[in-house]
């Protein structure tokens, strides 16, 4: 596990943090907005904004100050950027790159770490352990939101990915309540996972089903990102669609009480 970074700070904030998340403040909504108005955010970044809705899908996933997240497989720091902005100082972003992708073309863990090297990024760490590790303990029930965006299909194309084990993980790292937002390009209903990697798109039912059964609800879906024309069977880097897929946003929550049968 090579996430030590984390160090002393990690464990002083783990007890700080314990008695949960607070309510969302009445100004959610200026403070996101004021997040993705800051600054420190890049031309490039400001540029892909009408298109990734990043204020809508933010107030969906309830991001306030002081939130811990955990954000798989960041890519080049899109929402890295605009999700340490809304969490402020008081907050947390665990930028992890899974070890089966460090070695991507844009070398996503180099650029991630260049991100959390920017000033005022100071809230942000990087993690990059294999995908499939165990859960990390000092984490576990510790996490408000888990953040995934465009990228659960990847995951698929990991030799021996577990869904359902994944998953798993990621309802013990988060807090009672907490929520799992995952957004990606959708494919047809009923496409076969081998479309994960031939079309980089994923069936909607089919992150629905993993996601429940690690004991996941279904919380939410948002059409921030929905887009019909798409045809679904042109893969995502086709020009003809590329930044125009239709893309679907979902909102699962842990059980703030869990049931035995």
């Amino acid at each position: 596990m090579r996430h030590a970074m984390l160090g002393l700070s990690l464990a002083l904030a783990l007890g700080a943090l314990a008695l949960g998340a607070p309510a969302i403040a009445q100004g959610q909504q200026s403070t996101i907005a004021a997040s993705l108005a800051d600054p420190s955010r890049p031309p490039a970044d400001r540029a892909r904004d009408a298109s990734r809705k990043p204020g809508a899908l933010l107030a969906f996933a309830g991001v306030r100050r002081g939130m811990w997240v955990l954000e798989l497989d960041p890519g080049r720091g899109y929402f890295t950027r605009a999700l340490s902005l809304a969490v402020g100082p008081p907050g947390l972003v665990l930028a992890y790159v899974p070890e089966e992708s460090v070695s991507a073309p844009y070398k996503p863990l180099d650029a991630i770490t260049a991100v959390a090297a920017e000033p005022g990024r100071g809230n942000v760490r990087v993690m990059h352990d294999p995908l499939l590790a165990p859960a990390w303990p000092d984490l576990a029930g510790n996490i408000d939101l888990v953040w995934t965006s465009q990228n659960y299909h990847d995951f698929h194309n990991i030799a021996g990915f577990d869904g359902a084990a994944f998953n798993a993980r990621m309802f013990a790292l988060l807090k009672p309540g907490g929520v799992y937002l995952v957004t990606d390009h959708a494919a047809l209903p009923g496409a076969g996972v081998e479309v994960t990697h031939t079309l980089h798109r994923i069936d909607k039912a089919l992150v629905i089903a993993e996601v429940e059964a690690a004991g996941f609800v279904l919380d939410g879906e948002s059409a921030a990102l929905a887009n019909p024309a798409d045809p679904h069977t042109q893969p995502v880097f086709d020009p003809a669609i590329r930044g125009a897929t239709d893309q679907f946003v979902l909102r699962f929550r842990k059980p703030r009480r869990e049931h035995h049968g």
